[in-house]
């Protein structure tokens, strides 16, 4: 039986152009390169036509990048599914995580964008955490992700102890 599928969310592109300071920055190269462009201001020759070319590309490698990324919660795991062309699927079972943390810059925080880091036992984040880069709400999802984590251990009877190692 497969269980329900509660969220489903990838990295936000308008977030990122909106809410980083190199998303700004390609904003205002399209826009300046547009701009002059239309204008035809001066003798710029191709440079216009570059700059506007060069914050599409942006915005392209981006998109896919972001494409490429998907995040799906339900009750009991969390699935991540990379790729485009060669896929991967990876399952963090939600009663293994340990620490949900969230990342955010005052831009972030504006737009409502954030990182959410992911620390579990699972094999998929073991050496290295899971980072949910730009996601749309993520305090809420954080949050969310966080009642979910603790109704997966009470269901399991799983409690975590730390084991802390103090020299004498």
């Amino acid at each position: 039986m497969t269980e329900p599928l509660l969220d489903s969310y990838r990295s936000s592109l308008s977030g990122w152009l909106r809410g980083t300071a190199f998303g700004l920055g390609t904003i205002l190269l399209g826009i300046a390169g547009f701009a002059i462009l239309i204008a035809k201001a001066g003798n710029w020759g191709a440079w216009p036509l570059l700059l506007t070319l060069l914050a599409l590309v942006i915005v392209f490698a981006k998109w896919l990048q972001t494409m490429a990324a998907k995040y799906e919660l339900t009750s009991e795991r969390l699935i991540v599914r990379r790729g485009i062309i060669f896929k991967s699927i990876d399952e963090v079972e939600l009663y293994r995580v340990k620490d949900v943390r969230i990342d955010f810059t005052l831009l972030n925080q504006w737009v409502g964008i954030g990182t959410v880091t992911i620390t579990s036992s699972d094999e998929t984040t073991r050496i290295n955490e899971l980072k949910m880069r730009h996601i749309g709400e993520a305090q809420a999802r954080r949050e969310n992700l966080r009642r979910l984590v603790d109704t997966a251990r009470r269901q399991r009877g799983v409690r975590e102890i730390d084991m802390v190692h103090e020299d004498l």
